[in-house]
């Protein structure tokens, strides 16, 4: 009794003390009630739903179906096309996000030094191909799988090949056009938080870095510009953890929805199938389900790493 009686008595204080809190900042809850409430309404609930209804079979024109865990095993054992998604996902995750993650940072810190017109100009070259909405058309004419395109076109005529490849086409070269072309369009918003983490960091900790004993630029930077810029790096981890694993719109815009041997295949565009083509939206939902568990590890993982960032 005496310790049920502590813990109603330590809810009721910690419930006072909350109240108390709101009260005092009740402006800055105001202001952040109309983001809250949205992203409550158009994430938080379809995600909850979302989880309910992969255990469904949901075809829009009956009532959800329970059936367990049959889309689940479904997806794992009798659908080879998810295999291959799967597959492609992790490939292009493994190369772009890393690799996008690491130039967007280097792009950075070598622009963050010049002059500041010139920084803003290079800038917003880096940045323009995040926004560039059909740039898509420019690279299936580079690719274009007849000698008039300009891969082929480039390679005829220096002799490194003697007939045009279907760059589009082949299921051997799908991959490495989507990761060119996913590598280009990633850079922007990760470039653009380091540069703004670079340029907010406090200069004088140079000057005490060098009287503690930093001699170089690798140390300045290991020790002073990646700690000060922490949440940079952060919000840039995330951004490409989100944007290696949702790959969809290029695959679908190059190399066609379905691909070729389904070569261009991912996780999104295997959801997108189930959900707006097939209207199987309990399937979908699990294909879903999958792909947030992938990300929410995988940014747990990139966390753990950034904190030992200057150590």
């Amino acid at each position: 009794m005496a310790a049920a009686k502590t813990v109603v008595n330590y809810q009721s204080t910690w419930f006072q003390r909350l109240i108390r809190d709101i009260k005092k900042s009740k402006h800055y809850y105001i202001l952040m009630a109309p983001f809250a409430i949205l992203f409550f309404t158009f994430t938080i609930i379809p995600v909850i739903m979302s989880l309910g209804i992969s255990f469904t079979y949901f075809n829009l024109l009956e009532p959800p179906q329970f059936i367990g865990l049959d889309n689940y095993t479904k997806m794992f054992l009798e659908d080879d096309v998810f295999i291959i998604a799967l597959k492609n996902t992790l490939i292009l995750a493994v190369v772009t996000g890393p690799v996008s993650y690491l130039l967007a940072f280097v792009f950075a810190w070598l622009i963050n030094e010049l002059g500041p017109k010139l920084r803003s100009f290079m800038t917003l070259i880096f940045y323009a191909p995040s926004i560039s909405g059909n740039a898509f058309l420019m690279w299936l004419i580079i690719f274009s799988g007849d000698i008039h395109g300009y891969a082929n076109a480039f390679l005829i005529n220096f002799g490194f090949i003697s007939d045009p490849i279907l760059w589009l086409k082949d299921p051997q070269y799908m991959m490495l056009v989507i990761i060119i072309v996913q590598l280009w369009l990633s850079l922007g918003v990760s470039f653009l938080a380091f540069i703004a983490g670079l340029q907010s960091v406090d200069k004088t900790l140079y000057e005490a870095g060098a009287i503690d004993g930093i001699r170089n630029r690798w140390q300045e930077l290991w020790f002073i510009t990646l700690p000060s810029m922490k949440p940079q790096l952060m919000f840039g981890a995330v951004m490409q953890i989100t944007t290696s694993l949702a790959i969809a719109q290029v695959s679908m815009q190059l190399v066609g929805f379905p691909s070729v041997q389904y070569a261009g295949h991912t996780i999104v565009t295997h959801l997108i199938d189930y959900g707006t083509v097939r209207f199987d939206l309990g399937y979908a939902s699990a294909i879903a389900t999958i792909l947030f568990l992938i990300m929410i590890t995988t940014n747990l993982v990139v966390r753990k790493i950034l904190r030992r960032v200057g150590e």
